[in-house]
Order: structure tokens, then C-alpha cells, then sequence
């Protein structure tokens, strides 16, 4: 894409937020004045943000740190912009039949509201996003659930985005959180980095540190195909998680036996010809005295082939719940599920809000999370 065209694209933004709002407020009043600055730097960040994004300069975190929390901000401050007009043409549109005199104090109320929301909105969401993940506990139902297998564990991390604003205090956080689960397993369902193995290797050295019954598992996201999937999978290896590249392995528990498989992401036949996502091939010669299976997918979008396949639960990531308002609602357009635990034919399939973000450090009613999943015999 040329160069010129996200910055042009991002300026008409700018001025469509300053053209609806600063006539509504006071000229030369502090409201105003703030409300130029806030823009003017906003679009600069935004504009440094994007020629920095890829560059070795020292100050390049703290770039892409401000950067990103802009892109934020003026995500918040768009949507309500444009929600404001909406609201607005429907009042006036009722004011011709009944005229509201207060009208005009409603364009000027909301002009000066649109901005405060949006920083109080970005601010919790900064927070949000920011400390580290509360955990969820999962109950998943399964008939014919071997009694051995009644209460088995899982730890769901997914989409930390290591990268720019993540970096390996972060990491440490939740791998420390998830060793206090004690769980049989960890499955670790894509999208960990953001960047190459020689940036990013010493801050998901902690990985290495995850601790559970069964071990941790991992499957590859879209992002590790841009990162080079290849080198983080052999760093992964190093660090003793076992990668699942459209196969399985079979765990014994007790007296039970558990297959849990793992696929590629469903893109990654885009980078590789050879990663073509499969859970038909990744429950190939699994033995069928391991009944019960569990699949590891990063999309959603894998639960049409898995549940034809014959599995009984999916893990995944990938939607962030939508991270934040309202992107939750535009999810649906691409995925089958957004968030939570949902049913298709004879398959369960858990989709986690994931344990990171991606891009601006910012959750909003889209909470992150670390999942505790327990399979239980259902009634």
C-alpha cells in the first residue's frame, strides 16, 4: 500500500471528528483548545507510529506505546463521534414535528461529552488491559465421559501478542498465575508473538517455566505466520512446549486414555503449503480405545471441520471477544463464535477473549482472561 494513503486516509478521519465537534463548542475555550490538541496529536502519533512500526530506532517501543494508545483513543473517539450524528439527525429530524429549544444545548453537551468518554473509555481500557488476566473457570459437559477423566484440567492461555507493548514481565505474570492452577494440561492456542524469534526469544523465555501434569501445548495463529512460524517453531520446542502441527498425541490419565490434537492455523496454508489446516488429518490413526477428544485450533472458524471429524471439545482464541467496544459486534462477520463456550452438533467449542491484546493496549467490555476448563460427565 502506498504510504501516503493511511496517512491521508487517517487525516480525512481527523477532520471529520474536528468538523462535527468544535463547532458545537465555545471558540478559543479550553473544551476546544483541548479538544485540537487531543487530534493534532493523535493523528501525529498515529503517522509516527506507522513510519517507526518496523524500525530499529531507540525509541521505538515508547513510539509504538503512544502510538497504539492513540489509535485507541481515536477508535473511541470516532465511533462516538459518528453515534453522536446519529443521535443528533434523529432529534432534529423529531424537532421538525415538535421543535426541542434545547436542541442546540444537546449538540454542545454531546460535542464536549464525545471526547471526555472516549479518554475515561481508553483509560479503563488501558487498565484492563494492562494487569494481568483474571482467571475464568469453565465447566464443560460431556456424555460418556470416563470416570477417570471426570474433573481433567485445562489452562487456556491464547493471543498474548508479544511484541511491541508485551514484553516478558508480562509473560511471566501469567505463566505464574497458571502454575498456581495445578492443571493436568496447558494448551497454548496461537498468536503468542509478534515479531521474530531473534526480537522477541528472551521475553517468552518464561513459557519454559509452565508446569502441569501432562505438559503444555501449543498451536500456531495467523501472527506466528507473520513472525516466521518456522524459527518460533523450533524456539517453542526449545523451551519444551509440544508443538501440534495437525497431529495428536495421546495422553494417559489414570485408567483413561485422552487424545488431544492440535491443527495449524486455518490460514496457514497462505505462508506454507504444507501447514493446510486438517482435523480430519490430525485425528488420523488416533486408537479408538481414546474416545474422548479434545482439538486445539486458534480460529473458530475450524469447528465445522472438527465437529465433522468427530471431536467432542475445541479450544480457540483468536476473536479477543472483540477487545473492545464495539468491534465485539463486527466478530461475527468473519467467526462463527465470539466468546464463551457454545454448542455445534455434537462438538463444544470454547472460544477464550484471549490472555493479551493486539495493537492498542485497550479492553473494554471484552475482558482478558485465563481459562480454567474442567470436563465433567454430563447429567
Amino acid at each position: 500500500m502506498n504510504r501516503v494513503t493511511p496517512f491521508a486516509l487517517s487525516a480525512l478521519l481527523h477532520l471529520y471528528v474536528g468538523w462535527r465537534l468544535l463547532p458545537a463548542l465555545s471558540p478559543w475555550s479550553w473544551a476546544t483548545l483541548s479538544l485540537v490538541i487531543m487530534l493534532l496529536l493523535s493523528w501525529a502519533l498515529l503517522y509516527l507510529g506507522w513510519q517507526f512500526r518496523r524500525s530499529k530506532h531507540r525509541f521505538a517501543d515508547e513510539l509504538s506505546w503512544a502510538s497504539m494508545t492513540a489509535m485507541g483513543l481515536f477508535s473511541s473517539l470516532f465511533v462516538l463521534t459518528l453515534l453522536r450524528d446519529i443521535l443528533l439527525l434523529m432529534l432534529t429530524l423529531i424537532a421538525v414535528a415538535t421543535p426541542f429549544a434545547w436542541l442546540m444545548s444537546a449538540a454542545t453537551i454531546s460535542a464536549f461529552a464525545v471526547p471526555v468518554s472516549a479518554s475515561l473509555i481508553t483509560m479503563i481500557g488501558m487498565w484492563n488491559a494492562r494487569r494481568t488476566a483474571s482467571v475464568l473457570r469453565i465447566e464443560v459437559p460431556i456424555a460418556n465421559l470416563p470416570e477417570a477423566l471426570h474433573g481433567f484440567t485445562i489452562a487456556q492461555i491464547t493471543d498474548i501478542h508479544v511484541g511491541p507493548t508485551i514484553k516478558g514481565p508480562y509473560v511471566e505474570s501469567i505463566v505464574n498465575v497458571v502454575n498456581r492452577l495445578n492443571a493436568d494440561m496447558v494448551a497454548v492456542t496461537g498468536d503468542l508473538v509478534d515479531g521474530s524469534v531473534a526480537e522477541l526469544a528472551h521475553h517468552v523465555s518464561s513459557l519454559a517455566k509452565l508446569s502441569s501434569r501432562h505438559g503444555t501445548f501449543f498451536v500456531t495463529g495467523n501472527h506466528e505466520y507473520y513472525s516466521g512460524a518456522h524459527a518460533w517453531i523450533v524456539e517453542l520446542k526449545r523451551l519444551g512446549l509440544r508443538v501440534l502441527l495437525n497431529e495428536h498425541v495421546v495422553l494417559q490419565h489414570d485408567t483413561a486414555a485422552l487424545v488431544i490434537a492440535g491443527v495449524t492455523d486455518i490460514t496457514a496454508h497462505h505462508f506454507d503449503p504444507s501447514h493446510l489446516s486438517s482435523p480430519e488429518g490430525a485425528i488420523n490413526t488416533a486408537p479408538d480405545h481414546a474416545r474422548i477428544r479434545v482439538l486445539l485450533a486458534h480460529q473458530p472458524r475450524s469447528a465445522h471441520a472438527a465437529a465433522d471429524a468427530g471431536f467432542h471439545l475445541q479450544l480457540s482464541g483468536h476473536t479477543h471477544g472483540g477487545q473492545f467496544w464495539p468491534w465485539n459486534f463486527f466478530v461475527p462477520l468473519q467467526q462463527p463464535f465470539t466468546a464463551g463456550l457454545h454448542r455445534l452438533q455434537d462438538l463444544w467449542v470454547y472460544v477464550s477473549r484471549g490472555t493479551g491484546y493486539w495493537g492498542p493496549p485497550k479492553r473494554f467490555g471484552a475482558p482478558s482472561e485465563i481459562t480454567h476448563l474442567r470436563l465433567v460427565r454430563a447429567a
